[in-house]
This record gives structure tokens, C-alpha cells and sequence, in this order.
């Protein structure tokens, strides 16, 4: 089955980068995608909206470059989106609150679980009913972020790991769809992701000092 959907002006060349054209979507979602990352680093709450932004953008240039997992996990996103803006915002002692912390072994093993089963799920789904050409590789990525963004939006610390992994799949994933400029975001992200993961761990240090202090 192939999907065929009329996208508009979004869809139209901005530019072409090493003769592969570069859609508006593309450059609107490597400009919100970045500023996203940024803003998570720096654990500043307008990175929910920002982000809702962004996966629109990136759910179209996935649909129509056939990564239908990737598409479609551009839906839930926008959930998942809305429950960690609202977790940022409610889910501490008081409003913006939100504290970072370790992820417990129970997490790890739902999270774990969940990923191995929708991996396979999604194989078997996007082997059967699309014309993907990456069955696996799409379903692998599609867990991983859903899995990272429900660690970024109880401010898991080890969220990180889960987006670097997912990071170092997506790069040449996209490259080898011709999403250049896609593929250049990511490596922006992965550079963000690390960056990321320092930061929160010293927010982890100075809270257990600051609460080992008091």
C-alpha cells in the first residue's frame, strides 16, 4: 500500500542541498526541532509548544518521504507532548516544579517492554500493510523516541540515553531517505542530547547535595 497525500505549499522546495530539494516542512521542523532540544536542555517549558510545532512539520515530511511509523508517531507526539507540558507544570511541589530524577528499575523494565513489543508489532504491521523499505529501522526509532519522551516528560535523567540511541539510528536513516537536512538535525540533536544528559545530572548533584546539606 502506498500513501499518496497532497501536502501543500509546505511540501514545495525552500532549496536543494547537494541537488536533493529541501521542503519548507523540512527547514520549518531542523529550525523548531533545534530550538526544542535547546530549550529541554535548559529545562524551560516552552519547549512542549515548541515541540508540538515541530513533530507536525516532521510528521509530514516523513509521510511523504514513506516512513509511515515516523508519521504516524508525529500524532502521538502531540499527546504526549500535552501530558509532559502538563507534568512540567503540575506535576512537582508546586507549579513548574517538576524535579529531576533516576528512572527505577520498575520503569526500566516497563519501558523495556513496551519498546521490544512495539518494535515487533510495528515490523510486522509496516511489513504487511506498507511499502516501507525500512520496516524495522522505522518501528525501532518510533519506540525509542516514544519511550524517550515519556523519560523527558517525568525528567528521567536517562531519558538521554534512550535519545542519543535513538539519535545514532535516525542519522543515517534519514540520510539514506534523502532527508539531508533531516539527517543534519539529528546530528545537531545528538550533539544536544549529550549536552543534555551533563546537564541534568549536575541538577541531580546539586539537589542531593543541596538536600544532604539541609
Amino acid at each position: 500500500m502506498s500513501v499518496d497525500i497532497p501536502l501543500g505549499p509546505l511540501m514545495e522546495p525552500a532549496f536543494h542541498l547537494g541537488g536533493v530539494p529541501t521542503t519548507w516542512a523540512e527547514l520549518l521542523g531542523f529550525a523548531t526541532g533545534a530550538v526544542n532540544v535547546w530549550l529541554v536542555v535548559r529545562q524551560n517549558i516552552l519547549n512542549w509548544p515548541i515541540g508540538i510545532a515541530n513533530v507536525i512539520l516532521l510528521g509530514l515530511v516523513f509521510l511523504d518521504s514513506g516512513l509511515y511509523a515516523d508519521s504516524g508517531l508525529q500524532v502521538v507526539y502531540i499527546g504526549l507532548q500535552c501530558y509532559g507540558w502538563w507534568v512540567w507544570l503540575y506535576g512537582g511541589d508546586g507549579r513548574d516544579t517538576l524535579p529531576v530524577r533516576r528512572t527505577t528499575s520498575r520503569e526500566w523494565g516497563a519501558l523495556v517492554a513496551a519498546g521490544v513489543a512495539g518494535t515487533a508489532f510495528l515490523t510486522w504491521m509496516l511489513s504487511v500493510w506498507t511499502d516501507s523499505t525500512v520496516p524495522f529501522w522505522d518501528a525501532l526509532t518510533t519506540c525509542l523516541s516514544l519511550m524517550a519522551v515519556y523519560g523527558q516528560s517525568k525528567k528521567l535523567v536517562e531519558s538521554w540515553w534512550i535519545w542519543i540511541t535513538a539519535d545514532l539510528v535516525y542519522i543515517p536513516l534519514y540520510f539514506s531517505k534523502d532527508l539531508k537536512l533531516t539527517s543534519a538535525l539529528y546530528i545537531v540533536f545528538l550533539t544536544l542530547c549529550v549536552l543534555g544528559l551533563s546537564a541534568w545530572r549536575k541538577d541531580l548533584r546539586t539537589r542531593a547535595a543541596a538536600e544532604a546539606a539541609a
